[in-house]
C-alpha cells in the first residue's frame, strides 16, 4: 500500500474511524519508512460543528507535528445528492493534494464495517461483479484504506487503549439518508433474523469480486486494445466484432469504451449497455443512441462513440506542393514526390485503379490542394468507364458517414486528381508518353511504386 519513502496525507474528518488510522499509521511510520501529513474537508454542513470538527483536526495535527492541508466547499449548496456532493468534494480535494505533488498517497479510515454497508447497497440498488468488489484497498488515482479489514469494534479498543478522543458527527445518526438506515437498522435486523456473520460474508464477498475483477480487466484490456481505434476526437470500433464476443465480455467493452471516451463511467448504468450493445447488433444501416455524456452512432458495420457537446469544425482545405508532405484532415499522412516513372505502362494499364499510389501524368500542376469530401464531388476513377460521385464510391467501400468529411482527396482547380482508397482519376492518369509522373502516395503507401491486389488499394 505505501511504497518505502512515500508521502501520505491521512484523511481525517475527526470521527473514530480516521483516527484510528491516524494513530495507527504514527506508530507504522517508522516501520513502513513513510512521511505523514493531515488533510481535512469542512463540508460546512453542521455549522458551528463543522468548524469544531476541524480544530479538533488541525489540533491533533499539531501535537503529533504533522502539516496540515485543509479546504472546505458549501456542499448543502450543490445541486446533486447530498452524499454523492460531499464525497465528489472530498475526492476532489484529495486527487489536488496528489496532481499537485503535495503528497504521493491519501489513506482514509474506511473500515470492513464500511465495506459490508457500500457492498450490500449495491446490492439491493441492483449491481454487477465491479460492484460487489466494494470499497478497493488501493485505487488507481491513489487513495489507500489500510483498515479495510479492521472492524469498527477493533477501532474503538484501540483508541480506547490509547486514550484516543473523536468528534461524533449527528448526521451519522439521520434516517433520511440510505446508509445510515443500513448501518443502524437493516445490517443488524439481518444480522438477529438470517446471519449473525453477515458483516464478514459481505466483505468475503468484496475479496472474492475484487480479485474476480482484477482478472476480468485484464482481459477487457487486451480486448479493448484489439478493437478499439481512437479516430479524432472519439472512439471507434467494429459493431460485428463487439458481438462475437461472449456476452459478458462484450459488455465489459462496450462499457470501458464509454468510459475513454467519456472519461469517466458516472452516471452509466445497465440499461445503457444494453442499448449500446443492441445498435450493435443491428443487421446494417445507420442508428445513433444517446448515453451520459456520449453519442454512440453505428454506421455500416462501424460504432463511433463521441463526448457530447462536440461541435464538429468544418474541413479546411490545404495547399500542397511536390515534393512534400502533409497531414490530411483524417490525419492520414498525404506525400507527393516527382520522379521518373517507376512502373512501365504495361504494367499501369494492366492494374489500372488497383495500383496502391497514384501515379500521374507530372504537367507541373499549379495550386493543389488536400482537402475533405464534399457534398458533389465526382471524378472517374483509373480503370473506371465512367464518372461517378464520391458518396456512391463511399457507399460500395462502405465507409462510415461520420469518416466522409475527412476524407483524404487532392484536386487541382475544380478537379479531383485523387481520392483514397479510390485511386487516381483517368484523364490525369499516366501514360506512354509520360516522362516524369506525380505519385501520390498515404504513409501506408511509403516506397510501395508496384502493382498490389485488389485488397490493398490505396
Amino acid at each position: 500500500m505505501f511504497p518505502a519513502g512515500s508521502r501520505v496525507a491521512v484523511a481525517v474528518s475527526g470521527g473514530p474511524d480516521s483516527v484510528c488510522a491516524l494513530l495507527a499509521l504514527v506508530e507504522l511510520a517508522p516501520v513502513l519508512g513513510i512521511q505523514l501529513s493531515v488533510a481535512h474537508f469542512n463540508h460546512q454542513l453542521r455549522g458551528p460543528e463543522s468548524e469544531a470538527d476541524e480544530r479538533f483536526v488541525a489540533d491533533l495535527a499539531s501535537r503529533l507535528e504533522l502539516p496540515f492541508y485543509k479546504a472546505e466547499g458549501r456542499v448543502g449548496d450543490a445541486d446533486d445528492n447530498l452524499e454523492q456532493a460531499a464525497r465528489r468534494a472530498r475526492n476532489n480535494f484529495f486527487t489536488g493534494l496528489m496532481t499537485k505533488h503535495e503528497v504521493d498517497h491519501v489513506a482514509t479510515g474506511h473500515t470492513r464495517d464500511d465495506q459490508a454497508e457500500t457492498v450490500l447497497f449495491r446490492i439491493l440498488r441492483g449491481t454487477g461483479l465491479t460492484g460487489m468488489a466494494g470499497i478497493l484497498p488501493v485505487t488507481k488515482e491513489g487513495i489507500v484504506r489500510p483498515l479495510l479489514e479492521v472492524t469498527r469494534a477493533d477501532v474503538e479498543v484501540f483508541l480506547g487503549e490509547r486514550g484516543a478522543g473523536w468528534r461524533e458527527d449527528a448526521m451519522n445518526q439521520e434516517q433520511r439518508f440510505a446508509r445510515n438506515r443500513i448501518r443502524s437498522s437493516l445490517l443488524p435486523q439481518l444480522e438477529r433474523e438470517w446471519n449473525p456473520s453477515l458483516g464478514a460474508s459481505l466483505a468475503r464477498m468484496a475479496d472474492l469480486a475484487f480479485e474476480e475483477e482484477r482478472w476480468i480487466t485484464g482481459l477487457v484490456d487486451a480486448e479493448v486494445e484489439r478493437l478499439v481505434q481512437v479516430r479524432g476526437d472519439g472512439l471507434e470500433f467494429l459493431a460485428s466484432a463487439l458481438c462475437r464476443l461472449p456476452l459478458g465480455l462484450a459488455r465489459r467493452v462496450a462499457r470501458a469504451a464509454v468510459g475513454l471516451a467519456k472519461g469517466d463511467l458516472r452516471g452509466l448504468e445497465f440499461g445503457h449497455i444494453e442499448s449500446l450493445l443492441a445498435l450493435a447488433q443491428r443487421d446494417a444501416g445507420e442508428g445513433c443512441v444517446q448515453l451520459p455524456g456520449v453519442t454512440a452512432q453505428r454506421s455500416f458495420d462501424w460504432l463511433r462513440i463521441t463526448r457530447q457537446g462536440k461541435r464538429e469544425c468544418p474541413v479546411p482545405s490545404l495547399k500542397i506542393y511536390a515534393p512534400g508532405t502533409f497531414v490530411a484532415p483524417d490525419g492520414t499522412q498525404v506525400s507527393l514526390a516527382v520522379e521518373e516513372p517507376v512502373v512501365d505502362v504495361a504494367t499501369i494499364r494492366a492494374n489500372g485503379a488497383r495500383l496502391k499510389a497514384a501515379v500521374l501524368d507530372w504537367g507541373n500542376f499549379a495550386g493543389l490542394e488536400l482537402r475533405g469530401w464534399r457534398v458533389g464531388d465526382h471524378y472517374r476513377p483509373q480503370g473506371r468507364s465512367r464518372d461517378e460521385k464520391v458518396s456512391e464510391m463511399f457507399q460500395r467501400a462502405r465507409v462510415p458517414s461520420w469518416q466522409r468529411p475527412h476524407w483524404p482527396i487532392v484536386t487541382y482547380g475544380e478537379e479531383i486528381l485523387w481520392a483514397k482508397t479510390f485511386g487516381p482519376a483517368a484523364e490525369f492518369a499516366a501514360d506512354a508518353d509520360t516522362v516524369r509522373v506525380l505519385r501520390i502516395f498515404t504513409s501506408d503507401d511509403a516506397g510501395e511504386g508496384g502493382g498490389k491486389d485488389d485488397s490493398e488499394i490505396g
